[in-house]
């Protein structure tokens, strides 16, 4: 059988299971809990960075959940848009494709440009965590424009129609990337307070106003959206952190956010 392996295991986070499940047992034990989000934003840096915020993301859908996670993360190689049909590898064994629900996302599949891509990797190991009965729909965007993201999230909303599953939707993104902590969390809080109102123009318009260089706007933008056509009625931003926080440099930070949507 085909499958997508794992590219930054060892990396971005433990390539031992023992180790691997330690930790997300420490980062979920640490998390809020609660409520039943229909789409998150979760960062995808190392897990010593970001690790705690994602799991505060994941945290907002209940553990029970058996359904399809659409993973959209952006293309730090500059693919164009594509999806996964393969499963995925993780220490922790391995993720099933929803194949039927990305063929009917009709978005090209291209497993060579998902190889090396970590934005959509680090989040594999929380859902086979929390949620090991889950499948997914691994997406990854090229192109993060507000026309493309609007098209996507038309997209997942017309397979949901047609093959009624129960979804949840993961945006994977950092936000300012490596720039001094005060700017990082004025900035970030600057453009997740349109989000908080599910204004996606307004997002954009901040996002460029201020510079901010979230990698991930695209999936956010896309995920949102799709929420909001599925009757989302809020958003909450449940944590903001920063790489300073961890490394005690605050002069070239990372911002993370972790985001609910309901």
């Amino acid at each position: 059988m085909t499958i997508r392996t794992c590219a930054v295991a060892g990396m971005f986070y433990p390539r031992d299971p023992f180790h691997l499940e330690q930790l997300l047992e420490r980062f979920f034990s640490e998390s809020r809990g609660g409520g039943d989000s229909l789409g998150i934003v979760s960062p995808h840096a190392g897990y010593i960075y970001s690790g705690a915020v994602a799991a505060q993301a994941f945290s907002t859908i209940l553990p029970g959940f058996s359904g399809t996670f659409v993973v959209i993360g952006p293309s730090h190689r500059g693919y164009i848009n594509c999806v996964s049909k393969v499963p995925w590898e993780t220490p922790l064994g391995i993720v099933d494709n929803d194949v039927e629900f990305v063929e009917l996302l009709d978005i090209e599949t291209d497993e060579f440009s998902h190889r090396d891509e970590h934005s959509l990797e680090v989040q594999m190991p929380f859902i086979k965590y929390r949620f090991p009965r889950a499948r997914i729909a691994p997406v990854m965007m090229g192109q993060q424009d507000y026309p493309s993201a609007m098209l996507l999230a038309e997209k997942i909303g017309n397979a949901i129609k047609q093959t009624n599953r129960d979804i949840r939707i993961v945006a994977s993104s950092d936000f300012s990337h490596y720039v001094p902590e005060e700017k990082a969390k004025k900035d970030d809080l600057y453009a997740i307070e349109s989000l908080i109102s599910l204004n996606i123009p307004g997002f954009y318009h901040r996002v460029e106003e201020r510079g901010v260089s979230a990698c991930g706007y695209g999936p956010i933008a896309a995920m949102v959206t799709a929420c909001r056509q599925r009757g989302a009625k809020k958003a909450e931003l449940i944590q903001y952190a920063t790489s300073g926080e961890v490394t005690g440099d605050y002069r070239e930070v990372v911002g993370y956010a972790a985001i609910s949507v309901m």
